[in-house]
């Protein structure tokens, strides 16, 4: 019996983002020891139908803390920022859970072998969103004396949600923690912490963005155990654009040792000529060789 799996979410606008991460998936034989689960945000019939030969379980995503029907009426893919932090509630028979965001794929199968191994003991196996030449998302502008403007991804949704001005303040310059992929046991306290942590954010601040500040304030604030995996384990192209191995034919890092891309992830879109990637995958840009070259790449997922 598995009792480990990956999920994922995504309503029709983002199906085939989300059939591509299975794809990517399932190339690897590994794959078969373990299961692949969808929660369901507005798909169609047919998109369902597509899925179930290549997953092992569908459920509807439903609304698991009640938010104000105002925020979210006509918008079902924000489930997505409520319903990851009850995932064992909707597929009880894994003892590991794994999520990847929609927008990512698999490149590496280490990477997976690594978020089951680190979320061991009960940990949080997940990375922060710094790593060198990253994208720096955190800004000071000094004003005069000790008196500055902070502007940062965390204090900026901390002040909205309204959770108090000091752990605002703990969270402003913590490197950012990006909750696109993550791993979990069934039994972690972390998931208890983190829906407390959520139930606060969106009581107060924006749906979007909610659940990533809750897992930022389980970490930094109540300290949950965390297990910080190397920035390849989530690479957001966006922040930073990897490099391409042709001898190995992968995206790797820009950086010596040039480590390749575990998840590539499509966060905030890649954008060329005011099209975005994520919804046209025939967009391409280029991308540097490992020899200097200029290649023509998609990011996106692809079989060649």
């Amino acid at each position: 019996m598995k009792n480990k799996t990956i999920v994922s979410l995504a309503d029709s606008n983002y199906f085939d983002l989300l059939n591509e991460l299975v794809d990517s998936i399932k190339k690897f034989e590994q794959s078969e020891s373990l299961a692949i689960c969808i929660l369901d945000a507005g798909l169609t019939e047919d998109q369902k139908k597509i899925l179930s030969t290549k997953v092992d379980e569908i459920k509807n995503a439903e609304w698991d803390i009640k938010v104000p029907g105002f925020k979210v009426r006509g918008k079902e893919w924000l489930k997505s920022q409520v319903s990851r932090a009850f995932l064992p509630n909707y597929f009880p028979n894994y003892e590991k859970y794994l999520w990847i965001d929609c927008d990512a794929w698999v490149q590496e199968w280490s990477t997976v072998e690594l978020y089951f191994k680190g979320c061991d003991d009960g940990k949080l196996g997940i990375t922060q969103t710094i790593a060198p030449g990253y994208r720096i998302m955190s800004k000071v502008k000094w004003l005069f004396g000790k008196l500055a403007l902070i502007k940062s991804q965390n204090f900026k949704h901390a002040i909205s949600s309204k959770i108090g001005i000091e752990k605002a303040r703990k969270l402003a310059f913590a490197p950012h923690i990006n909750i696109g992929v993550f791993s979990l046991e069934k039994n972690s306290k972390c998931w208890k912490v983190w829906q407390e942590n959520l139930k606060k954010t969106l009581s107060a601040g924006q749906i979007f963005g909610s659940e990533g500040l809750a897992i930022n304030m389980s970490v930094y604030i109540d300290e949950v155990e965390t297990e910080f995996l190397p920035i390849n384990c989530n690479w957001i192209a966006s922040n930073l654009l990897p490099k391409f191995d042709e001898n190995k034919n992968k995206f790797v890092e820009p950086f010596l040792p040039n480590v390749p891309i575990g998840v590539m992830h499509l966060a905030a879109g890649i954008w060329k000529d005011g099209k975005d990637m994520q919804i046209d995958k025939s967009i391409k840009i280029d991308i540097e060789t490992l020899d200097k070259n200029k290649v023509l790449k998609s990011l996106r997922y692809s079989t060649n």
